[in-house]
């Protein structure tokens, strides 16, 4: 099944592959909130990115500021981190599940111990340990600025989408225009590709523009980012940071 974070509705849609039909499978569309709960009772307020461990869920709940997981087997909602009864409870704040806070989040992927979140407002990249809900900052001086570096040394300009090759992350960084890499052993940020100004040139590593990057996906051989502010699909060769324009 393909699984839909609905933000406008704030539902979580489940479409089946090999019908075509959709269905509500968390949230409610009439109901905006947060609360926990089995399918329909549970409440989300803008949902947004969305990964799997191939048995839950996991989403951000951007406007509820928090991550919250779904088992797929039974709907069954909880909220993994974050604040987990009162709406608009932003900042930022490293801690374990309830007394951590996120501002905006938006972009999520996993490597199947570990979550990853782009915390859009907050420029940071923050990880959570799943088995406990413990969250840190991985990577991000949380100044919206630009800079290559280790862990909080580096800086983003409002993260966007991210994801993995189970080896190292892939931000977009949207205000940075640029698309960064980041090595999970040991928390060193580069620049994969873009330029840092707006544009839409194709090429390679730095050579590359982008506007407002945002949705990014890995599909075993290269990168796909939703170049936003210039409605294109991009497509980046990983190994050799080469840019050009997959559709649009």
């Amino acid at each position: 099944n393909l699984y839909v974070s609905d933000a406008s509705n704030n539902t979580i849609r489940k479409i089946e592959m090999s019908t075509g039909v959709v269905t509500t499978f968390a949230g409610n569309p009439g109901s905006s909130g947060i609360s926990d709960g089995t399918g329909t009772s549970a409440r989300f307020q803008v949902p947004f990115g969305m990964t799997s461990d191939g048995t839950n869920l996991y989403v951000v709940d951007m406007w509820n500021h928090n991550i919250r997981k779904i088992v797929i087997s039974s709907g069954a909602v909880t909220t993994l981190a974050g604040p987990e009864t009162s709406s608009y409870t932003l900042g930022f704040a490293d801690g374990t599940g309830p007394a951590a806070r996120f501002n905006r989040p938006q972009g999520i992927t996993t490597d199947g111990t570990n979550l990853y979140v782009a915390d859009h407002h907050n420029h940071r990249i923050r990880k959570i340990v799943i088995s406990t809900g413990v969250v840190t900052t991985f990577a991000g001086s949380g100044t919206g600025t630009f800079a290559n570096g280790t862990g909080t040394a580096a800086s983003f300009n409002t993260p966007f989408g991210m994801t993995t090759d189970g080896t190292n992350l892939y931000v977009a960084d949207s205000s940075n225009k640029r698309i960064r890499k980041i090595v999970i052993s040991t928390g060193v940020v580069t620049t994969l590709a873009g330029s840092g100004s707006s544009g839409s040139a194709d090429g390679r590593g730095t050579i590359a523009s982008f506007d407002g990057p945002g949705g990014i996906i890995f599909n075993g051989i290269n990168l796909y980012v939703a170049d936003r502010n210039n409605n294109k699909i991009r497509k980046i060769v990983i190994s050799t940071g080469e840019v050009t324009t997959f559709a649009g």
